[in-house]
């Protein structure tokens, strides 16, 4: 019989004195009731394939730091093994599922086990920034739900697998900074979901498929640094031009074949609407520019270190965010139209360099003046001996804009803010003392060549995402890489309260962190595709779960426990009813008010008590020690 706070009284069993239970028999009893307990708190959730495919990964790492230790012990979804994300519900097979498995930046090296295709639920499956080497596994093929393979700034060397082209959820490939050889694989257009698309600088050779134009939801195509015979920067070509069909590709944010040996004309761009950017530079295109339209939103056009000739077309103007214009070392000729240029004053940071050097130009057609923050390079033309224009025709060095570094107006005493604690720089308290999180971060293909006129608008992006105030995100540096793509790293202060040190509290750590490594920071099309390079918690915050966090709920944890202490009472009754139907003799009534009492017989931890007291066994499970009993199972002897 269950009462209402769970006691069982089992009925129709013939009392017998205590003596005749014996200690051994209750503390074996007590002993079972414990491991059930822990089974079901912290036992099979996972589903043992899944398991067992962890610790294969595990076993082919090297992991120098120990940072992997966890996955010796309990289960993944629910003893929070590092990096490893589950979904919060159960599906038909009763088992729990992983969800996500990140482990960036862990100084991790070895190999990629082939079990690792065992994760058939996996989404995201992230080892970024660490040495692992050897292939690449085909049996990533198997994990059909996959939507992030991020593998880049590894050692990964071999052929691209196959396999990896028909995962129809897959929106997101970064192999890039590794060692992979071989051709593209012609299966990689059937990645119809696929937007982003990174294998840059590594080792591979080959034509580049056609049939990656028709990838339907392509934004972002890196394939620069390679030994590839198509239409991607500093790559090894040899007499290719660039096919027709590539204008076709409407989504396109920026087309960038600096470098490839192109030769031909440059195909009509008018239907790439999206187009932010175009760099055909050092490459051996002839002919004529198209007169048709080019996108509006176009930031960046470089066409230098070609054979183009004729006059500058007219197409060119009427672009009001245009950046750089570069028609150096080419075969242009006439006159410089002042069309090219804006109307307009331009204002704060935004600026636009024309560059027309080592053309053909005899003159301008008209008055050459120049709005605010405009350049214009002319040296190596016939009209630089037209004296009014000298000071368009010296040495003038590239602006140097390109590199940001945070400064603060407001003056501080110097070390007032004891460590590891630093002034928030843009914080409406006067040197307020904070801990920052500390990020790396890096715009992999941005849609301009000047960041500052963007500044304001990153900040505004990036902060609205994560739900902070403007103030509490300062860029502390940027600097420009080979692609080029722009490095920079963030500090991300807490929110100012009138105090004199401000604190992320560790929920807030954890959001944050989340956003970034399981990428939900949505691409913005000027800033093209982003990645982290690493997310730095001060010691400070030390206790926070990384992405370690099981990713199962309270709710769904304690489900499973109240599930296991219920199974572990009936199972321990049951127990209890054949030892004593076993071991029934006759005996005497026990007299009235006849006073057997044990001492403890089990004490398992703070949270459970096992006695036997007159002739019962008495079990108490609390949620914390201090807490109220939550159930008190009575089993008569």
């Amino acid at each position: 019989m269950l009462d209402n706070c769970g006691q069982m009284n089992f009925l129709g069993i013939t009392s017998m004195p205590c003596s005749r239970i014996s200690m051994l028999g209750v503390s074996a009893i007590a002993g079972l009731f414990w491991a059930l307990l822990l089974a079901g708190a912290d036992g099979q959730v996972t589903d043992p394939t899944e398991v067992r495919a962890l610790q294969a990964i595990k076993l082919n790492l090297i992991d120098p730091n120990g940072i992997l230790s966890g996955w010796s012990r309990g289960d993944p979804c629910v003893s929070n093994w590092r990096g490893v994300l589950c979904f919060d519900r159960q599906v038909a097979n009763g088992y729990h599922h992983v969800r996500e498995l990140h482990l960036l930046n862990l100084n991790l090296s070895g190999s990629l086990s082939a079990e690792v295709g065992r994760l058939a639920y996996l989404r995201i499956f992230d080892v970024m920034w660490n040495a692992i080497g050897g292939s690449i596994p085909k049996e990533i093929g198997n994990m059909t739900k996959l939507e992030m393979l991020l593998l880049s700034g590894n050692q990964f060397t071999g052929s691209l697998p196959e396999e990896i082209g028909y995962l129809e959820n897959l929106e997101r490939i970064q192999i890039d900074q590794n060692q992979i050889s071989g051709q593209l694989p012609k299966s990689f257009s059937n990645l119809k979901a696929a937007k982003h698309l990174h294998l840059n600088n590594n080792s591979l050779s080959g034509q580049i498929p056609p049939e990656l134009s028709r990838v339907p939801s392509l934004v972002h195509l890196l394939l620069d640094n390679n030994n590839l015979s198509g239409q991607v920067d500093n790559n090894n070509f040899s007499g290719t031009s660039i096919p027709g069909t590539y204008k076709n590709l409407s989504h396109v944010l920026k087309m960038s074949f600096r470098n490839c040996s192109l030769q031909g004309p440059i195909p009509d761009l008018s239907n790439m609407v999206n187009l932010l950017y175009i760099d055909f530079s050092f490459n051996g295109l002839s002919g004529f520019m198209p007169q048709s339209n080019v996108s509006g939103n176009i930031t960046t056009i470089d066409l230098s270190h070609n054979d183009l000739s004729g006059t500058i077309p007219m197409n060119l103007s009427g672009l009001p965010y245009l950046q750089r214009l570069s028609l150096a070392n080419n075969l242009y000729n006439g006159f410089v139209p002042s069309i090219i240029w804006p109307n307009t004053t331009m204002t704060g940071n935004e600026a636009l360099t024309i560059d027309l050097q080592n053309n053909r130009f005899l003159d301008v057609s008209s008055r050459l003046i120049l709005p605010s923050n405009v350049t214009m390079r002319l040296k190596g033309n016939p009209m630089c001996a037209n004296v009014t224009l000298t000071k368009f025709c010296g040495t003038e060095d590239e602006d140097a804009g390109n590199i940001v570094h945070s400064t603060n107006s407001i003056f501080c005493p110097p070390q007032a803010c004891p460590a590891p604690f630093e002034f928030a720089p843009a914080s409406p308290v006067p040197c307020l003392c904070a801990v920052p999180l500390n990020v790396g971060y890096r715009l992999k293909s941005p849609g301009f060549q000047d960041f500052r006129p963007y500044i304001h608008q990153f900040v505004v992006h990036l902060t609205s995402i994560l739900q902070l105030e403007l103030y509490q995100l300062c860029i502390n540096s940027t600097a420009w890489e080979e692609g080029p793509r722009l490095r920079m790293y963030l500090k991300i202060f807490p929110v100012s309260d009138n105090i004199s040190l401000a604190l992320f509290s560790k929920s807030e750590v954890l959001r944050i962190q989340t956003m970034f490594t399981s990428w939900e920071i949505p691409d913005a099309d000027i800033f093209g595709p982003s990645e982290l390079l690493n997310f730095t918690i001060p010691e400070l915050y030390d206790d926070v779960i990384s992405p370690s966090a099981s990713g199962l709920s309270k709710a769904a944890i304690g489900g499973i426990v109240s599930g296991a202490i219920a199974a572990a009472a009936i199972l321990c009754a049951c127990m209890l009813w054949l030892i004593l139907r076993f071991r029934k003799r006759k005996h005497h009534a026990v007299s009235k008010g006849h006073n057997c009492e044990f001492p403890i017989v089990g004490d398992f931890g703070d949270n459970t008590k096992i006695k036997v007291h007159h002739c019962f066994l008495v079990v108490v499970y609390k949620a914390s020690p201090d807490s109220m009993p939550l159930c008190k199972y009575t089993f008569s002897c």
